[in-house]
């Protein structure tokens, strides 16, 4: 955590991995413009909150505005793709829509990890970041796997699929089993939250919905055991 204007500014512009801002609602002022100007071109989100937010989160004189640092830099999709195929891989993307729990996060991209999956997609905004409780979650796992954390998920989306990958979302409204379909083609399965799912826009996007199959009495798996599912049967077929 970094908080104060001008050395967050000084940490952006020594080339600081920054997750996020916060800052005062009604924070102005020369100082403001500054910061604004520096994080200018870098994927940076700033949210604004009441003063009450920033006061809880730490005693020190904060000035209005908090910085958050991560242990590892985000990538893009746009990177890794390109990479993959001259490589002479099939991609196998998990992209994350709506996920915000980080314990979630960590516990995806552990099986990610173990799965052979080459990169996780996350959106800038409503996401979990990667942390301290989501590396620890997953075991390392973030240190080590690509996260790509898009301005746009749908734009994301639709960049893996004009790059040729085949499109694959969940749904328990789905007709065809997660075990029906062949992922040995270059892939994308898309995830959503357990409360709301993947977002209508995204779901347009996909080739193929699929469902597992549930005969309890609980009407939904937890997000991150639903990846792990999906993410083992791609490596089955592939081995």
């Amino acid at each position: 955590m970094i908080y104060g204007m001008h050395a967050i500014i000084e940490a952006i512009d020594a080339g600081k991995e920054i997750d996020k801002i916060i800052m005062k609602n009604d924070m102005q002022g020369r100082l403001s413009h500054d910061l604004f100007k520096a994080i200018e071109g870098r994927n940076i989100p700033i949210m604004r909150v009441p003063v009450e937010r920033l006061d809880r989160i730490t005693k020190k004189n904060h000035q209005g505005v908090i910085a958050f640092t991560i242990p590892v830099a985000y990538q893009h999709i746009e990177d890794i793709i390109p990479t993959l195929y001259e490589d002479g891989k099939a991609p196998f993307i998990i992209v994350l829509d709506g996920i915000t729990d980080v314990r979630n996060f960590g516990a995806i991209a552990r099986t990610c990890e173990c799965a052979g999956v080459h990169a996780i997609v996350i959106p800038e905004k409503n996401s979990a970041s990667i942390n301290a409780d989501a590396i620890k979650t997953s075991a390392g796992a973030l240190l080590k796997i690509p996260v790509c954390r898009e301005k746009n998920l749908t734009n994301a989306i639709k960049f893996l699929k004009n790059s040729g990958l085949k499109i694959v979302a969940t749904s328990d409204k789905a007709d065809d089993n997660y075990t029906d379909i062949s992922y040995t083609d270059a892939l994308a399965i898309v995830m959503g939250a357990e409360d709301i799912g993947i977002s209508i826009e995204n779901q347009r996007l996909c080739d193929t919905i699929v469902k597992i199959p549930i005969v309890g009495t609980i009407s939904s798996l937890n997000v991150s055991v639903a990846t792990g599912i999906m993410a083992y049967e791609v490596l089955k077929q592939r081995l």
